[in-house]
């Protein structure tokens, strides 16, 4: 019954979430071009929380934990688990005050309004997962980005999106390349849990009732030793996952 009912309501949730897209596209074309980049930091935040409230419809929730002060004025590498798109909305919303950026892959980089362009113009990074050169310079761009700027790029270590709620094996190339030209940046490791229900159908019905959490968990400095700190983010984000029985 329940996944009977999902169909008319991810088909209300598709033409909201597809409206939504194409209004704030030239909204954020207008503000980048005509005011600068922090009136497009604006469009973009109010983009997603908007996609957060069009996710809603599906009776999904939202909470997000922080116990622990986060660093400002500092540049953040967000280190996280990944389970579905949807974890990138609630990001970007409730991490706004550090200008959240992120490693993506090139194939996103074009033909989704709204989504394609912020990638493309608003500080994030595409990278080609078939060329390792362009890859790590892409990162290297970012790292040197958030350095100068004391902004935050996160980054999905797992590479690939947990199907089923189970967090994968960290991949740490891409970090060591972040924190070696990002050295005053503080690791902010973020476990995030239960977005993956809301694709536990697939794209078509989507999971309904989904209680969407992330944890913030505490921070630490860069002290250019990669490995004890990616191990210390991996241990901290894994602590926080609930593992589905």
């Amino acid at each position: 019954m329940k996944k009977l009912v999902a169909y008319p309501l991810t088909t209300l949730f598709f033409i909201l979430f597809g409206l939504t897209l194409v209004v704030f596209h030239p909204i954020q074309w207008f503000c980048l071009r005509v005011f600068g980049y922090t009136q497009h930091k604006h469009s973009v935040t109010l983009l997603n929380w908007f996609i957060m409230r069009c996710t809603n419809v599906l009776g999904t929730r939202y909470r997000f934990k922080k116990d622990f002060p986060i660093p400002e004025n500092v540049p953040l590498i967000i280190v996280s688990n990944h389970q579905s798109m949807y974890d990138i909305p609630p990001i970007i919303w409730y991490m706004r005050k550090h200008h959240p950026k992120f490693v993506s892959k090139i194939e996103l980089g074009k033909g989704i309004p709204s989504v394609s362009f912020n990638l493309r113009h608003g500080g994030s990074v595409l990278i080609n997962r078939k060329d390792a050169k362009q890859s790590v310079e892409q990162l290297e761009k970012l790292g040197e980005y958030i350095e100068k700027y004391n902004r935050s790029a996160v980054i999905f270590p797992e590479g690939t999106r947990s199907r089923d709620g189970f967090p994968k094996k960290f991949y740490t190339a891409g970090l060591k390349v972040l924190m070696a030209n990002a050295p005053s940046a503080w690791i902010v490791p973020i476990s995030i849990n239960n977005s993956w229900k809301l694709l536990k159908y697939g794209k078509f019905p989507m999971g309904l009732a989904s209680h969407l959490s992330l944890e913030v968990h505490r921070p630490f400095p860069n002290d250019g030793k990669p490995e004890g700190l990616i191990q210390q983010a991996e241990s901290s984000i894994v602590q926080g996952i609930n593992i589905p029985e």
